[in-house]
């Protein structure tokens, strides 16, 4: 989360000059999103579950005191034990004194946005621990060095040739595009992993208030054991991924996975509740679930509260069409596209994140496809409003905007300003059919990498008079 302002637009240039990138994001956001629409399409009663999903999401966090102190006395009656993690830096410092009491020099990580939130790899490498993430996406985006690039699928900025090239240079692997044989290659190399680990961190998709327990989704199985091999669990948990019962996980799952993968459910939907018991031949000897704020109490009582009914699907990146032109990394957050640009203000402040609510069209395909049903680019309205008010908006967009408010407001000189761009994008247009291939400033940014269409011939005023005026003759004449 340190990559604010300074450089958005320009990791969104580069990103919009890579056309392996958008290769690689072509093809996957529109494989998800053929995916989702299919899944949701079979679901008879798919508006019913999302609007059950909702009211959930809400009732949960106007309680969440309350769900947070039934939470925590049941995790601890199971037999796990709970950690209160303020910021970041406590949520590390709680997991090096769990790893330094166990004497950890290797930890299996399963896929945690959370960790990536707080850069929990950082922080235990910097002590001499090793750390290996499991998950595929994860694991191939670690052999990189890269951060993942989206919440569901971390390595969307990658095409199969890319990680082909990557696993060959990184494990040795025969070079090959065969997807099955690079997931071998991976499985072979992960699998004593798995065994050898003194510690295994996993995220947490919701917690279940009523049971003290926590729900792990995932399609590889490598969740599975990472929270079962290893004899210390530690999970991490924002503390608004909580449902009160588990009637209310089932109503959530049946929205997360189609919403994620277009499946009814993840292959693997792993309950946890407290370590492994006497009786039990697997498991870890201790559990550990540690509980982030980092942002979200603040949030909870703030105008975008309602960001943190997110279940991190990431339906709404594979929807919007700027994150599907610059992919994950450009916005310089862990929590990218739609969601990441009302997130990420949100828990680490407008200042420095201000650009971020500017990177969208405002077409409402985030808040079409969300199994929640936020309205995000109401939320990105409001922390647009947010910036302006802390003074974050540039010279430009202020005077620009006042300019637009003086002529709006005075109909002769607004209806002036529209025949003379009328004029000036038809001359502009006039050898291109209608479209403008290079602009003056400060339109030139649009044409630099896209077309401008020429403002129509007629007004929408002049088009809706001649409406009503043919729709009153059409009366006069059935008369």
């Amino acid at each position: 989360m340190n990559n604010p302002n300074s450089a958005f637009h320009d990791r969104a240039a580069v990103a919009l000059r890579d056309r392996t990138l958008r290769t690689a994001l072509d093809r996957a956001t529109l494989r998800f999103q053929e995916l989702r629409a299919s899944a949701f399409a079979d679901f008879a009663d798919a508006d019913a579950a999302r609007d059950r999903a909702r009211l959930i999401r809400a009732h949960t966090l106007s309680r969440l005191d309350t769900y947070l102190e039934q939470f925590a006395t049941n995790v601890e009656r199971a037999g796990g034990r709970i950690h209160f993690a303020s910021d970041a830096a406590a949520l590390n410092r709680i997991v090096i004194a769990i790893a330094r009491a166990h004497q950890a020099q290797s930890v299996v990580k399963g896929k945690s946005m959370l960790s990536e939130e707080v850069e929990l790899n950082h922080a235990l490498e910097a002590q001499g621990i090793r750390v290996l993430e499991t998950d595929l996406g994860e694991y191939i985006a670690q052999l990189a060095d890269e951060r993942p690039s989206h919440i569901v699928a971390p390595i969307f900025h990658k095409t199969r040739e890319q990680v082909a090239a990557l696993l060959h240079e990184k494990i040795g692997m025969p070079l090959t595009d065969d997807v099955a044989e690079m997931t071998a290659a991976a499985r072979r190399v992960l699998r004593s992993e798995f065994l050898n680990a003194d510690l295994g961190i996993s995220g947490v998709n919701f917690g279940v208030a009523a049971t003290g327990s926590i729900c792990l989704v995932e399609n590889e199985g490598n969740g599975r054991l990472t929270t079962t091999a290893p004899r210390v669990h530690i999970a991490l948990m924002g503390i608004e991924r909580l449902v009160p019962t588990l009637d209310d996980l089932a109503a959530m799952l049946q929205v997360l996975a189609r919403s994620a993968t277009g499946q009814k459910l993840a292959v693997y939907t792993n309950i946890i509740t407290g370590p492994r018991q006497t009786f039990e031949a697997d498991g870890p000897d201790e559990l550990h679930v540690i509980l982030l704020d980092n942002g979200r109490s603040k949030t909870l009582g703030s105008a975008v509260a309602e960001i943190l009914y997110c279940i991190r699907c990431g339906a709404c990146l594979n929807a919007c069409p700027v994150y599907r032109e610059i992919g994950g990394h450009a916005y310089g957050s862990v929590y990218s596209g739609p969601v990441g640009a009302v997130l990420t203000p949100a828990l680490n402040g407008i200042a420095a994140w201000s650009e971020l609510p500017q990177a969208s069209t405002l077409c409402g395909a985030c808040r079409q496809v969300c199994p929640v049903r936020i309205d995000i680019p109401r939320l990105l309205v409001m922390e647009r409003d947010a910036a302006a008010r802390a003074g974050e908006m540039s010279r430009g967009w202020r005077w620009g905007l006042r300019g637009y408010a003086f002529m709006a407001t005075r109909p002769a000189l607004f209806r002036l300003a529209v025949w003379s761009a009328r004029l000036g994008s038809r001359w502009l247009s006039r050898f291109n059919h209608g479209w403008i291939k290079k602009a003056p400033p400060p339109l030139n940014a649009w044409t630099a990498t896209r077309d401008l269409p020429a403002f129509a011939s007629q007004s929408f005023r002049a088009q809706w008079r001649a409406h009503q005026a043919r729709s009153g003759a059409t009366s006069e004449a059935r008369k």
